[in-house]
């Protein structure tokens, strides 16, 4: 009993933290509460390999983030690319609560969804979700040499993505 009573503190503290964040992956909202559902049914399923080396959030965030790479590589990538280009055109901004990111702003959402996929992640976990080098490097399995030097290349890279499209002055920069 005490498993299911923590998986549900547990859900009740992180589960819109993990739906944003899997939201800004995706873009299709459905598929990013699907995703963040079984983020948490996996938790329950293998919470006896739940080590505490590192804290909870950064666990559940590295499952979130395996199961939305995982779908991400199952689809079909006609299918994928019929996304990019009707999302391409389709200027309605995401609900304002589903994306709790610190400005809520359209306009880094959009930026953020025309990076490349390596640059968004630690963007998203570093800056906006703010987790350390350390539990980002772990939540990617990267090394955190990587995420040091991803960063150090997606702030420039997201500049110059809002500043190209006209929501950033570059005489600011």
């Amino acid at each position: 009993m005490y498993r299911k009573e923590e998986i549900a503190d547990w859900y009740d503290q992180h589960s819109k933290s993990i739906l944003s964040f899997i939201l800004l992956m995706v873009r299709d909202y459905q598929q990013a509460e699907d995703l963040t559902h079984d983020t948490f049914v996996k938790a329950y399923l293998y919470y006896d390999s739940f080590k505490h080396h590192s804290s909870e959030k950064t666990w559940l965030f590295s499952i979130a983030h395996n199961l939305t790479v995982d779908f991400l590589r199952k689809r079909k990538p006609s299918l994928f690319l019929k996304e990019i280009f009707l999302l391409q055109n389709d200027n309605t901004p995401l609900p304002e609560e589903m994306l709790q990111i610190k400005e809520e702003s359209y306009e880094l959402y959009k930026a953020l969804g025309e990076l490349k996929d390596t640059y968004r992640k630690v963007i998203i976990l570093r800056k906006i979700k703010g987790f350390s080098i350390e539990d980002t490097a772990k939540i990617l399995n990267w090394s955190e040499s990587k995420v040091k030097s991803m960063l150090f290349r997606a702030i420039p890279a997201l500049k110059r993505q809002l500043i190209k499209e006209g929501y950033w002055d570059e005489e600011t920069v």
